[in-house]
């Protein structure tokens, strides 16, 4: 009966034919089942297609039970509404029931076949304890088999040692060597042991001088035969002198920076003179008289003034000599020969400095180096001996705010950090020039917005003394000391040239004629008049446009009022608008190098933007030397050019001067001019 406050009480309604639920794993399935269909991968059609339709159904059900509905029809009584909508809902349902069927696949039972393929690649137990059970070492036999035939034989090998169970396959016997010496490898100064020790190393032998490449790496000159453990050693070290071990590796492992070896009193330790690592830490290295011991330079082929020899124009005797360098890991970008004893100093970006001593009368090791010196993060850019043959200093700078100082007599490296004063106006120290007395010290300084200043120090004390400062647009290009040594000549690069002494300051300043971007200025040769602007009688500028202006002072000294007596001497005689004697057009990029041999008589052009950019011009004719060099002379990309002045039995011989080219490879080439 219905409720006494008239509310009605609704019940879900029964479905017909529905299923009771299925578990989703059952435990033991029945033969019936095993055919039965397994929905298929796929997109599937979601099971909740219709649900709402369900519950709108559902609720009109209960409703009808009820007895009543919303529009008060009687329980008995349905509209027709509701049944239209419930044969649409069961179609609906058999429309998707059809559709699953059709997505649906039926698994077949395994067959034989099927199963064996199985079983032979996924194994099983049965046939894994079958398998241990006839595991034997040889094919038909067991290992209690084995067993009783080692006891048959009477060989116990349960009491041999285990050294002799086994034994090692060094390979074939090597040959004999015969009457060939070879090297014995030295003793490894690190504690730590190779990871890979290889046996064949003592076997093997390598010739170093019949194979070009490896002739560096003789520690003499009758040096030839060594072993593998020599070699390997050798060639780490050669590979050690070029690329030291990077700062970030030593952090890394934790390694002490290595110190150089004590130094017998004997001095017979070879390693350390050939290769040294400075830095700030251990500025000092070798004496130059251990360095030089073997050479024995010290005593004998010194060089001296010879007498001078007149050159003619047109053509020049230039005889190519043995190199210095082959290819190396930077360019030469600087090149210096001593002022007394045959050596050639070079250094380049990669932060070495090379000493070697130059004899090219020597057929077998013409120009040995003698010693190396790498700064640390230092690409250097001017390297220079000190101009007297008393002092034994090497002054070494790059793009730094310091430059190192080495002597050679005590293998002490100082390094000078700032110009006290003005390091504002020296914020590098990359380019620099030392007087020919030896008494200065010559820097360019930061360029300003309309000139620049050249600071002056004392070579000796190091510390400031005067300074140069010009007023030009772009600043200064180069600057050269006078012959005496006792002022300075100024190229600006707007053209004007300035005559600066170190006693008077400015003493006259010139146009250089035509000029288009000056790089580069050299002096050389004599005037006669030693006290009048350094008594050099050559000023050569070059430019940008690969003009080479050539000026002859002993025409200006000819018409210098304070001689002759007339005109105004405001200028220091100098003209303010001198005219060049030639202009020499032979070189079409910008002029980088320029450099007059020691008596003046040749000098020496070069452009480093082209391949082999090098001219050579006589003196007083100012005419270039037409037969050197040729088309297929051994010239590259030219950084640097160096003149030296040859021995006295050299000068004998003919020799007047030794050009060295440095190249972009890193080679350094030699020539000898001879007349």
């Amino acid at each position: 009966m219905a409720p006494s406050n008239g509310a009605k009480r609704y019940l879900p309604t029964q479905t017909k034919e529905t299923a009771p639920p299925k578990p989703l794993f059952d435990p033991e399935p029945s033969d019936t089942e095993a055919g039965a269909l397994q929905p298929a991968n796929g997109s599937q059609e979601p099971e909740w297609e219709g649900f709402e339709e369900g519950r709108e159904s559902q609720e009109h059900g209960e409703s009808s039970e009820d007895g009543s509905s919303e529009d008060g029809s009687s329980e008995d009584g349905s509209s027709e509404d509701e049944s239209s909508e419930d044969e649409s809902s069961e179609a609906e349902s058999s429309q998707v029931a059809t559709k699953k069927k059709k997505m649906e696949k039926p698994i077949l039972p395994k067959d034989a076949e099927e199963e064996e393929l199985e079983r032979i690649i996924f194994g099983d137990s049965a046939g894994f304890r079958k398998g241990i059970d006839g595991f034997s070492l040889a094919p038909g036999a067991s290992l209690d088999d084995e067993s009783e035939k080692e006891q048959e034989d009477g060989e116990d090998y349960g009491n041999v040692a285990d050294q002799d169970l086994f034994f090692f396959d060094a390979g074939p016997t090597a040959q004999p060597a015969g009457s060939l010496a070879v090297a014995k490898a030295e003793e490894s100064e690190d504690d730590d042991k190779p990871a890979w020790d290889d046996s064949d190393d003592e076997r093997l032998v390598v010739s170093l001088a019949s194979v070009p490449q490896l002739r560096k790496l003789r520690d003499t000159e009758e040096d030839d035969m060594v072993n593998g453990k020599e070699y390997v050693r050798r060639l780490r070290r050669q590979y050690e002198r070029l690329y030291p071990v990077p700062e970030w590796v030593i952090h890394a492992t934790g390694q002490a920076k290595r110190k150089r070896r004590h130094i017998e009193d004997d001095g017979s330790d070879v390693e350390s003179a050939s290769d040294m690592d400075v830095d700030d830490e251990d500025l000092s290295t070798l004496p130059l008289s251990i360095l030089l011991k073997d050479a024995d330079i010290m005593s004998r082929n010194s060089r001296n003034s010879a007498k001078k020899r007149k050159l003619e124009a047109g053509t020049v005797g230039m005889v190519r000599l043995k190199d210095v360098t082959g290819a190396g890991p930077s360019a030469v970008t600087s090149l210096s020969f001593h002022p007394t004893y045959p050596l050639l100093l070079s250094s380049g970006p990669s932060s070495t400095l090379s000493l070697h001593h130059v004899n090219p009368s020597d057929p077998h090791n013409p120009n040995p180096l003698l010693t190396s010196l790498h700064i640390k993060r230092t690409p250097l850019t001017t390297t220079a001996f000190h101009p007297s043959s008393s002092d034994s200093r090497i002054f070494l700078s790059a793009r730094r705010r310091y430059f190192h100082v080495w002597n050679l007599a005590t293998g002490l490296v100082e390094k000078v950090s700032r110009v006290y004063g003005h390091e504002h106006e020296q914020r590098t120290m990359e380019h620099f020039a030392l007087s020919p007395n030896g008494k200065y010290m010559a820097l360019r300084g930061s360029s300003k917005k309309g000139g620049a200043v050249v600071n002056v120090l004392d070579a000796r004390t190091l510390q400031w003394v005067t300074q140069a400062r010009i007023e030009s647009r772009g600043g200064i290009a180069d600057f050269a000391w006078w012959g005496n040594g006792n002022g300075l000549i100024i190229a600006g690069k707007s053209g004007e040239v300035t005559e600066w002494s170190v006693q008077h300051g400015v003493v006259g300043r010139w146009m250089d004629e035509g000029a288009v971007g000056n790089t580069t200025v050299a002096v050389g040769g004599k005037s006669g008049r030693d006290d009048w602007i350094g008594g050099d009688r050559w000023v050569a500028i070059g430019s940008s446009s690969g003009i080479v202006n050539i000026y002859d002072r002993r025409m200006w000294s000819e018409k210098d009022p304070s001689t002759t007596g007339d005109g105004d001497a405001s200028n220091g005689g100098i003209p303010k608008a001198p005219k060049p004697i030639r202009a020499l057009d032979n070189l079409t990029t910008p002029i980088s190098h320029l450099a007059f041999s020691p008596d003046g008589q040749v000098l020496a052009m070069a452009s480093r933007w082209k391949h082999a950019a090098l001219r050579l011009v006589h003196l007083p004719s100012a005419t270039v030397y037409r037969n050197w060099p040729k088309q297929n002379t051994a010239l590259g990309r030219i950084t640097s050019i160096a003149w030296g002045s040859p021995s006295e039995e050299e000068a004998k011989e003919g020799s007047i001067a030794q050009l060295a080219v440095g190249m972009e490879t890193g080679r350094i080439r030699m020539w000898e001019l001879r007349e």
